[in-house]
């Protein structure tokens, strides 16, 4: 029997945004959607670099308590999941307890968590729910067609 896990999506992989695809193709394994969720830590949730990507920093108790969305997965999502965001290189993956809003119930998700960030992306704002973020054209994500790979591409 295949391994399940929780895993916490705060950014582009969100219903609505440009990744959320990568969650949805059979062939990348699967996913199921478990409901809205906030960190119960409070962490930086940011956009930064000249592609606009959410970042969410590695600084617990800075920041806002994160909204995003849990999904159940599989091995091969999982894996899926930590090639888009270039794990153990890039983004690093953690568990972190989550607050499941439907419930209230605390649970344990991976999330993807940026650790080598530069000093001034702690200046910038604060988000608390990325799909609140500014409709400003300068801050709209822009997808890459190379993976993620370094960075101080930030």
């Amino acid at each position: 029997m295949a391994s399940r896990y929780l895993v916490f999506v705060y950014g582009t992989l969100r219903q609505g945004k440009p990744n959320h695809f990568r969650l949805l193709e059979a062939n990348s394994g699967s996913a199921q959607y478990l409901g809205l969720a906030t960190t119960c830590e409070k962490y930086p949730l940011v956009i930064a670099s000249r592609y606009n990507i959410p970042y969410l920093l590695a600084a617990p108790g800075y920041g806002k308590r994160v909204l995003g969305e849990v999904y159940e997965v599989d091995d091969k999502m999982l894996e899926v999941l930590d090639q888009l965001e270039a794990h153990p290189k890039y983004y690093e993956r953690k568990m972190r307890k989550v607050k499941l809003e439907e419930s209230g119930k605390e649970v344990e998700c991976w999330l993807y968590l940026l650790h080598k960030y530069k000093p001034f992306m702690m200046e910038l704002p604060f988000l608390d729910d990325y799909n609140a973020a500014p409709d400003d054209p300068d801050k709209q994500y822009m997808p890459r067609d190379d993976d993620i790979s370094d960075p101080d591409d930030i």
